[in-house]
């Protein structure tokens, strides 16, 4: 553990004086620079961090820097130590041509021709944050993202990323102790609190040593076996993990040796690693970890973190960047594997002293990053509900509760963690952000961005400036055609028109998901007025018109014209002529129907027409082709072989639930189920054809 002594500390910040003073001096000429400081009120009631604490502040007036500050009760710094700093406390920022916040701004609250800089989580398209910046653009505003100032390794100049470990080693310690004491457990976790309980890091440092304390004595229960924390990277976010974990009685070994003291170790302390990329990333052909090949190719490489490491782990800690492109560490099929009875340590067990379940008893993922390198994690936990328990035996689903009892893997995965510890987080965000600040209020946002002498730091973290996307982010338009095209265009988008043929069961919620995003509008054509009427008038841009295609030839040709995509939930009969419609208008057609020899004979006329029918899109059939898929590449991926593959498929209900003759639940068209006997059965088998003709009730 250390500490700072604070000669040093007065030495760091008579250092940032100065460089604020020389960046300062050349502007003097062009009169007294204005910025501002707008109080956190996007999100979480928790967020009670500062992107500048107090004492920068007077550093940065002592430079000749006027600095507006709005009130704010909640911030963790009383608005009388920024009144003391010498800061004019008001409400109306307009005055300044540079606003400094944390998160993201409400769109109402952006101010138009200033330059902003905070946290817009943008820069992966991420589409509850495309309003703002679509706002963000129109509003002429340059926008500073603190997650791109980064140096020329990319490595991050001004992130909280050391207090996110910190608070999160914390949490993940409470959550063990609570988890562990469901499973007929009593630890010396139980009496860690959650980081917010606590004034300051050094008295969760305490609770940890005191915890360490207990079990050098050896009271953690020699039924639950050692216990192995893994850390995911050696950045920032990890370093401030390790911070607490320091403070138990801890052993470093290496990730190969892992399994050793998973097995064997001593339970009277813990055991740690460190898990960088070349411990458990591989190439595909077999070749090792080659760091300029996966940096330009990642997609070569796959992780045996499940194979090699994983297995051993009580606790992962993940704190590694993680990008679309990178091989995940922790699949859905390796978490099954891993929380399965198989996995339980092997170790002594009583009466009253039962093993665990499975050795992985906690997963605490700082970056919470959604979907990311931990592919369950499809969601973030907050302050109020740090923890879900995931079993992934049930569906892939979270069950979040207040209890900690129940099958699963303890998850935690707060997305503002630092603001647990929100004063040290301002002090240490705000020590790496004040160098920048003198040349970013040099920027003006009416100027164009390449007039500007920007350093190449700052230059490359600006987002948007002069309405548009700085140059290194354009492809953030062509990352929202992939994750949602109605967004793609990012200024002054016209509604896309999606037109629905069928108002039946599978309608309703085609149109419930479509509706999700403004930017789409629905019109349901149906034979049945009253029924599309209805489903129509539950959704917002939704409309409903009287279709019969058969009898309404002209009307269907006028409908197709006016919309950009067609979906069909008529029956199969109808396809054919439903997508002669979309050829000659050249529209792109949907169905969840099996394609028929009429579908199939106009592939030719589709390419040639530059259009999309794409068929059997629904549940069954498509949706189980996408899981047949997902199945053989990962497979293939962990450089397996798929030497044969068998699918059944049925509709069988528990027998109390079968009480119609038939004992067996319609979903869809009783018709189409039963004329689906009548036809004959047709598979592959050692890649020839086998045809099986349908017996008839003779034959039966």
């Amino acid at each position: 553990m250390w500490r700072i002594r604070p000669k040093l500390v007065a030495c760091h910040k008579k250092s940032l004086q100065l460089a604020a003073a020389r960046h300062m001096s050349a502007d003097n000429n062009d009169g007294v620079k204005v910025m501002g400081i707008r109080r956190e009120d996007y999100g979480s009631q928790w967020e009670r961090r500062a992107p500048l604490a107090p004492s920068h502040v007077k550093t940065l007036i002592e430079s000749g820097v006027k600095v507006l500050v709005q009130d704010s009760n909640r911030r963790a710094y009383p608005i009388q130590d920024y009144e003391n700093a010498g800061a004019e406390i008001q409400e109306d920022l307009s005055e300044a041509s540079f606003i400094l916040g944390v998160k993201q701004v409400p769109i109402p609250r952006l101010v138009a021709n200033k330059t902003f800089c905070f946290f817009s989580h943008t820069i992966k398209a991420q589409v509850e944050n495309m309003p703002l910046l679509d706002a963000i653009l129109e509003k002429n505003i340059r926008l500073i993202d603190y997650e791109k100032i980064v140096d020329d390794s990319g490595k991050r100049l001004v992130a909280f990323g050391k207090f996110a470990g910190l608070a999160g080693m914390i949490n993940i310690l409470h959550g063990m102790g609570l988890r562990l004491l469901a499973l007929g457990h009593h630890t010396p976790f139980l009496h860690i609190a959650a980081a917010h309980n606590y004034r300051d890091s050094s008295m969760a440092r305490q609770a940890v040593r005191e915890a360490g304390y207990e079990i050098a004595l050896g009271r953690l229960p020699k039924s639950i076996g050692p216990m192995t924390f893994v850390f995911m990277g050696a950045g920032n976010v990890s370093q401030g993990a390790q911070e607490i974990i320091s403070e138990l009685p801890l052993e470093y070994v290496r990730p190969c040796d892992l399994k050793d003291v998973a097995e064997n170790g001593d339970h009277r302390k813990a055991y740690a690693t460190v898990v960088r990329r070349k411990d458990h990333l591989v190439h595909k052909d077999g070749g090792k970890f080659n760091l300029e090949e996966y940096t330009n190719h990642p997609e070569r490489f796959r992780s045996v973190f499940s194979e090699r490491i994983a297995p051993y782990s009580s606790c992962i800690i993940n704190g590694i960047f993680w990008d679309v492109n990178h091989p995940r560490f922790l699949s859905n099929m390796d978490t099954k594997t891993l929380l399965s009875p198989e996995m339980s340590p092997k170790t002594d067990e009583a009466p009253g002293c039962p093993r665990l379940p499975h050795r992985l008893i906690a997963i605490c993922d700082i970056t919470a990053d959604p979907g990311g390198a931990i592919e369950f994690v499809t969601e973030c936990t907050s302050i109020e509900a740090p923890f879900t328990l995931y079993d992934a035996d049930h569906r892939h689903q979270h069950f979040k509760s207040l209890r900690f009892s129940g099958d699963g893997v303890l998850v935690c995965s707060i997305d503002n963690m630092p603001t647990q510890l929100p004063r040290e987080a301002t002090d240490f965000f705000g020590d790496l952000l004040l160098p920048w600040v003198p040349e970013m209020l040099k920027s003006d946002a009416t100027i164009p961005l390449e007039k500007q002498h920007l350093s190449r730091v700052v230059y490359d973290a600006v987002i948007a400036s002069n309405g548009e996307l700085a140059p290194k982010y354009h492809y953030i338009a062509d990352l929202r055609k992939k994750t949602d095209p109605s967004l793609a265009v990012v200024n002054g988008a016209e509604k896309q028109k999606v037109l629905l043929l069928g108002s039946g069961y599978v309608s309703g919620p085609v149109v419930e998901y479509l509706t999700r995003d403004t930017g789409i509008e629905v019109t349901i054509a149906s034979s049945i007025k009253d029924e599309a009427e209805d489903l129509a008038s539950k959704y917002d841009n939704t409309r409903a018109v009287y279709l019969n295609v058969k009898s309404h030839e002209a009307h269907l040709h006028q409908l197709v014209k006016k919309h950009d995509i067609v979906i069909s939930l008529l029956p199969i009969p109808f396809h054919p002529m439903v997508a002669e419609v979309c050829l000659e208008h050249r529209k792109n057609l949907v169905t969840a129907s099996y394609t028929s020899p009429a579908m199939r004979a106009l592939h030719k006329d589709a390419v040639d027409a530059g259009v999309i029918f794409l068929n059997e899109c629904g549940l069954d059939p498509g949706i189980d082709h996408m899981l047949s898929m997902e199945c053989f590449d990962y497979i293939h991926d962990k450089g397996g072989k798929v030497t044969s593959f068998e699918s059944w498929a049925g509709g069988l209900p528990a027998p109390e639930h079968s009480e119609n003759p038939l004992r067996y639940k319609f979903s869809w068209s009783p018709y189409g189920v039963l004329s689906g006997l009548g036809r004959d059965a047709k598979f592959l088998r050692n890649k020839k054809r086998s045809v099986h003709p349908t017996r008839s009730s003779d034959e039966i």
